[in-house]
Parts: C-alpha cells; structure tokens; sequence
C-alpha cells in the first residue's frame, strides 16, 4: 500500500465511522510507534509522525539528552534520531489493519459516549437485535446499541434488573427505552484488561419511573408544555403505577388531561407498558388530601396526620378496605411510595386507641379534643363506632356515661 493509498483509506474509515480524521491519525501514530520499537529493536522510545497531506511516515528514535532528574529517575530532553527504514509502507501496511481496527473500535466507542452522555434521562426508540439469558441488545441506530440488563438478582445483585418480569421481546420488535447509563470508554478499556467481556456503551431501561414521566411527555401536549405537572411517580413494573399531577392553571384539571377523551391519552400508555395499570391522581400541597388521593380508588373516610413523624392514618369504609390496600397490599405501597408518607389504613369498625388529629378534612366544630371518638364500651370490650359529641367524650346516644 502506497503512502498516500494509507491516507487516503484512513480518511475513507474516518467519514464512514463519524469518526475525526486527526484524531484517528494522532492515535495510529501512537500505536504505530510501539510497533516500531520492537520491530526496530530500539533502544529508546519512538515517535512516528505521518504527514496529513502525502502519508509519508517517519519514524524517531526518542534518545535522551542530560541527565535524569535526581528524585523520579526520568529525563526531560530527547533528540530525535531519524530512524525510518527503507520499508517503513510495507510495514506499516502490516501493522495497520489490527492497529486501525483496534482504534475505530475505541474511537466510536468515545464518539458515541461524547454524543449520548448528556442524554441521560432521554426516551428513544431501538429494535431488538438480539437476547441473552442476562440482557438484550437494543439497536437505536446505524452502528449504536444499547443494553438492556435482565440480570438474575440471586446470581447478580450487584446488576439491575431493567426489563418488567412480564415483558419478553422478539427479534426486529420496536421498543420505547429509557437511556439511564452511558459507559466511560476509559472505564471500558480497564474492564477489558482485567478480561472481562466489553459490553454496549449504552445502557437503557423499560423499568424507571422516568419512562411514564416520557410517554406521558409525548401523549399530553399539556405535560410538554409545562401546563400540567407530574409531582411523582411510584411504579412497580408490569403490574401498576401511580402518577401524581398538577396544574399551573386554576381552571385546567391535570386528571383529566392526562387521562384525555374517553381515555385515550392514557390508553396509549398504557398500551406501550404493555397494559401495566395506571393510574393517574390530583397531587395537593395539603398532606391529608393528597394521602386520600393517593390511595384511589378507594373512597376515604378521614385521614389523620401525624406532621412530626410523618404518619397518616387513614380511615375507610369497611367495604373499601381491601380495595385500599389492594392485592398483597400493592395500593397501599404505592400510595405511600408516591406520597412519602407511612399509610395506616383502618375500616370505620376499628377499635383502637384515640388518634390526635391534625386533618383538614374533618370539620373544626366535629373535633375539639383528640378523644373524637365515643370513648364507650361494651360487656365485650368493644368500643362504640360514633363520635364523641363536641366538648364530651361520649356520642349522644351514651351522653349518659358522661
């Protein structure tokens, strides 16, 4: 291969690859130098220049001129001593082709972590390329893939599971993922030394909360907009999610724009989790209303709040009582998770101890002290469901226990 024939390829793979014509000269220069070293025998570093115009190549011996610094043994001054064999084309051919390999390798690797780092938190959409018992590889376009980890927890729970327990995907199926990763190459290239298996630089996600707040970016121009608000999001992938919204305008409801005519803004998402149930709430700034909410779609007696340990305690109808705290207590986990408030959730026939109360939603004149429960009970030891009327500690119907 002639010296221009190696420039001209080098600039070929350089626009083909998107990768710098420079850069990748700069670094087949490095490579080429320690090839030389050993190919030449040298007894002193090398240095190889290739001219950007013709690609002629000249190769340096670095010898060392003075004396090394006293404390770290190292010189500071060299001579080049021009060393360029006869053959330095036929040789460089030989060496070029693994050299230049390694280096597109490495170099697309920084391309595509220059280009994808700042797009933590993106949704794209990729086609599955292929699965393994431990990931799938997502390809999201011409020559970047990304990772998308299922890794068993018990053999691996250092890794984390990205991909919902319901979902299994086919070749060529198109998928909506979150980006929440993008490997440093540096970190890549010292995990390959240690031996281990270079993986995608991109890692990505169909488990994140973040990915409703995307989907629901993309369904409900009002979200885009910055209208409507989503406050948080508790989710347990596959199965149910919970959104909490608000919105800037007094006389937009953020429900119902999320939710969208006869459903189907929120239809479509849920069509893309693979009809993972969610449901959307009205966020509030008072505790006791948003806890209520929360807990939707059960209808809520009362709630109690306790401001200093940030407990709520919430009374229901007995009827409504499995519907809040759902399957395997799964409504009232993520109730709480959205809330971030710890959730007691009690039917009107409980009969514990008086509970202090500090809840708008219970009218002033119906608590005046924390016994807002008729204190009576039965031969039984069963305590009366009324309240105590204002100012007593008994109902109307046992005034005469007063």
């Amino acid at each position: 291969m002639a010296t221009s024939e190696l420039i001209e390829a080098l600039q070929a793979l350089a626009h083909e690859r998107k990768i710098d014509e420079f850069y990748l000269i700069d670094r087949l220069e490095a490579s080429l130098a320690k090839s030389y070293q050993n190919i030449l025998d040298l007894e002193w570093d090398a240095r190889v220049t290739i001219d950007r115009q013709t690609g002629k190549i000249y190769v340096y011996e670095l010898v060392p001129v003075g004396e090394p610094d006293e404390e770290t043994g190292e010189y500071s001054e060299f001579e080049e001593r021009d060393v360029t064999p006869n053959d330095v084309s036929r040789i460089a051919a030989q060496n070029a082709k693994s050299v230049i390999s390694s280096i597109v390798r490495e170099a697309g690797r920084q391309s595509i972590y220059e280009e994808f780092s700042g797009r933590v938190g993106d949704l794209v959409t990729g086609t599955v390329l292929q699965g393994t018992p431990e990931f799938t590889i997502i390809k999201i376009r011409e020559g970047v893939e990304a990772e998308l980890p299922h890794y068993d927890q018990k053999h691996s729970p250092e890794e984390h599971n990205e991909r919902p327990s319901n979902e299994h995907y086919r070749h060529n199926q198109r998928l909506k993922v979150l980006i929440i990763d993008v490997r440093d190459p540096q970190m890549e290239t010292q995990l390959k030394a240690r031996g281990d298996q270079a993986r995608p630089p991109i890692v990505v996600s169909r488990t994140h909360p973040d990915l409703i707040r995307r989907l629901f970016e993309i369904e409900v121009p009002e979200i885009y907009d910055g209208v409507v608000e989503i406050k948080s999001i508790a989710r347990e992938p596959g199965a149910r999610s919970k959104v909490a919204v608000s919105s800037r305008e007094a006389n937009l409801d953020p429900v119902g724009a999320c939710v969208g005519p006869k459903g189907s803004r929120v239809r479509m998402v849920v069509e893309e989790l693979r009809n993972e149930r969610v449901d959307v709430i009205q966020w509030s700034d008072d505790p006791a209303t948003y806890v209520a909410n929360a807990l939707s779609p059960a209808k809520v007696n009362r709630v109690i709040v306790d401001m200093e340990n940030h407990y709520a305690t919430v009374v229901v109808p007995d009827d409504q009582l499995s519907l809040a705290i759902g399957k395997e207590g799964q409504n009232a986990r993520l109730a709480a998770r959205l809330t971030g408030w710890h959730i007691d959730i009690k039917s009107t026939s409980f009969t514990g101890e008086p509970l202090k109360v500090d809840n708008p939603l219970i009218d002033e004149e119906d608590v005046e002290d924390e016994d807002f429960i008729c204190a009576y009970e039965d031969e039984d030891g069963v305590r009366c469901r009324n309240h105590a009327r204002p100012g007593t500690r008994f109902c109307g119907i046992h005034a005469d226990q007063e």
